[in-house]
């Protein structure tokens, strides 16, 4: 990875930490993002500490908020001639439903939405940077979660009815059909796209629940999987030679494997593509 650069989001801990700290550990420069200015520095320095030298970039942004994502792509761009690696990363579960500042459902705008907005508006930056044989690659951690998820397109936002793991499952599944769609849409340029299931680890992921799915959580937390092994499968789709030049893949224990067969439905793809660019009011670049 020297002379690599890359993004992480949802960087500050847990998977996306271990992540950007394998990253530079191969000699990426990386440019890590979380929504706590604190937070990012604190992680910034932690991962100078462990591998000297590396060069190591901060970003703050609230990825529910897609004035914040735009102006994050902004800074992006300014720092970075080209893109070869984008880690879509940041994610949460909540508890009770929460609205964004554009109206949007917040499981849905933060998990999914904020992968979609975030990779094309940095799309022109990996294209810049991929060529043959050294593609750019885009990494969507998605969940095995999504294998129960449904796009509820009569309910999106959840107004009707809303639990928590059924709006992460919607969101997961968005996560794999965007992945998908845009492959195809990708076919023939010098930038893949794959999305992968981390397994089920340790992190902060559920700190925003309470309740019966909080409780459950907390109980089996001791007896998860820690994050340095959680980021080894998103490793392995960002930088294994192996993975050069596949896109449009599902990965879960760094192997290819298959997704849910309603994640693979073409129709649910397009779909849930030309609705998240209208929830986006995305203009090709």
């Amino acid at each position: 990875m020297n002379g690599r650069t890359c993004i992480v989001t949802g960087a500050t801990s847990g998977i996306g930490y271990e992540t950007a700290l394998g990253l530079a550990k191969a000699g990426a420069r990386v440019g890590i993002v979380g929504r706590d200015a604190g937070k990012v520095s604190a992680s910034a320095r932690a991962i100078s500490a462990a591998v000297p030298g590396a060069p190591v970039d901060t970003f703050v942004a609230d990825l529910s908020s897609q004035a914040e994502i735009r102006r994050l792509a902004g800074e992006v761009r300014a720092a970075y001639p080209c893109l070869d690696v984008l880690v879509n990363n940041a994610g949460a579960i909540f508890d009770r439903r929460l609205v964004t500042v554009d109206g949007l459902e917040r499981t849905w705008a933060l998990d999914h939405l904020g992968y979609v907005l975030l990779t094309l508006e940095l799309l022109d930056l990996l294209k810049a940077s991929g060529r043959p044989g050294a593609a750019s690659r885009i990494v969507n951690v998605a969940s095995a979660a999504h294998t129960r998820g449904r796009i509820a397109f009569d309910d999106l936002q959840a107004e009707r009815s809303y639990g928590p793991m059924r709006a992460y499952a919607q969101a997961k599944l968005g996560n794999v059909l965007f992945t998908y769609a845009l492959a195809r849409r990708l076919a023939g340029t010098p930038v893949t796209v794959n999305a992968l299931h981390p397994g089920v680890i340790d992190t902060g992921f559920a700190k925003n629940t309470g309740g019966a799915f909080g409780f459950a959580w907390n109980l089996i937390r001791p007896f998860l999987t820690k994050p340095a092994e959680g980021a080894t499968t998103t490793l392995h789709v960002a930088t294994a030679p192996a993975v050069e030049g596949v896109s449009g893949r599902y990965f879960a224990r760094s192997r290819e494997t298959g997704s849910s067969r309603h994640s693979r439905d073409e129709r649910v793809q397009e779909r849930t593509w030309a609705l998240s660019l209208q929830q986006i009011g995305h203009v090709p670049r």
